[in-house]
């Protein structure tokens, strides 16, 4: 399974776990040693690239600090690799998108900070989204249902504001905190969860998709911040809970032969959990991925 990295997605002086935790995460997967894992640099986005989502003056403001309150509108001090980091962390999801689109199975990127950030401006420590940008260069690509499964603590609602009114693409979104919320649509569809019904929240919602077979790719955003103690998660929502979860949703796509392409994204280390922990609750979503590769035991 090819999974898309790069040392430029913490190309910053940001000291900050949307940027760093790639980067252990990448090391804690190598010292895992997991058979049938392979790992790929990808490129940065380029600023045209990057324009098929986010407005110009947004993008260029990123690019050199100015002004400031739009360069650093993602929440986080505006660094001179911010640019970078982002179009190449962004453009990591794209090639695990283009390569599942294209060779079947499952893909990743170690991307995060993604499915907050508007057209015209980031927002709650995202910079460029990814997700979206991923779904566009897919429809160009040929794909023609895109599935934005998104299951981040929070709401999509920068990936939902992106996608409304374009044909073929969609997103199933289960979060357990308001943040980011939305009004649910034929295109968007937001369940708030949380506790003892989580997982069972998902399970619904999967279930609920129309002719899975139709769908083309499905962009897969794992947030492990669900997590009681992932930074913003539900009380009750485990460890264990969140690894059928993972088992659940690459189980699904594997039973209607589905191309997935997977983030990391959301999961924190100031719920209490060390950078490494937060790693082990990622390193969930590739072991469930590789199972249903058959992979792994």
């Amino acid at each position: 399974m090819p999974v898309f990295f790069s040392d430029a997605f913490n190309d910053v002086t940001i000291h900050f776990d949307t940027f760093m935790k790639a980067v252990a995460l990448h090391e804690h997967l190598r010292a895992a040693g997991l058979t049938g894992l392979t790992f790929g640099a990808p490129r940065a986005l380029t600023v045209a690239e990057l324009c098929t989502v986010h407005a110009r003056a947004y993008v260029d403001a990123v690019a050199v600090g100015e002004p400031l309150d739009l360069a650093a509108s993602n929440g986080v001090d505006w660094d001179p690799g911010l640019l970078t980091a982002a179009a190449t962390s962004s453009g990591g999801v794209v090639e695990a998108a283009l390569h599942a689109l294209e060779h079947g199975g499952f893909a990743g990127s170690l991307s995060s900070g993604l499915h907050h950030a508007r057209r015209g401006a980031g927002a709650g420590y995202c910079t460029f989204n990814g997700l979206a940008l991923a779904a566009f260069a897919a429809r160009r690509a040929g794909a023609g249902r895109v599935l934005v499964l998104d299951l981040d603590a929070h709401c999509g609602g920068g990936t939902a504001s992106l996608i409304e009114g374009t044909t073929g693409i969609e997103q199933v979104d289960v979060s357990v905190s308001s943040y980011d919320e939305y009004r649910s649509t034929e295109q968007a569809r937001l369940t708030l969860s949380g506790g003892a019904a989580y997982l069972g929240d998902v399970e619904a919602a999967i279930d609920a998709i129309a002719a899975p077979g139709s769908i083309d790719l499905v962009l897969y955003n794992a947030g492990m911040d669900a997590h009681t103690e992932a930074g913003g998660g539900s009380r009750g929502v485990s460890t264990e809970v969140l690894a059928a979860r993972e088992q659940m949703v690459f189980g699904w796509a594997a039973s209607h032969g589905l191309p997935v392409a997977w983030v990391p994204a959301g999961g924190y280390t100031w719920g209490g959990l060390t950078l490494d922990e937060v790693c082990g609750l990622h390193r969930l979503t590739v072991e469930a991925a590789l199972y249903h590769l058959g992979l792994a035991a």
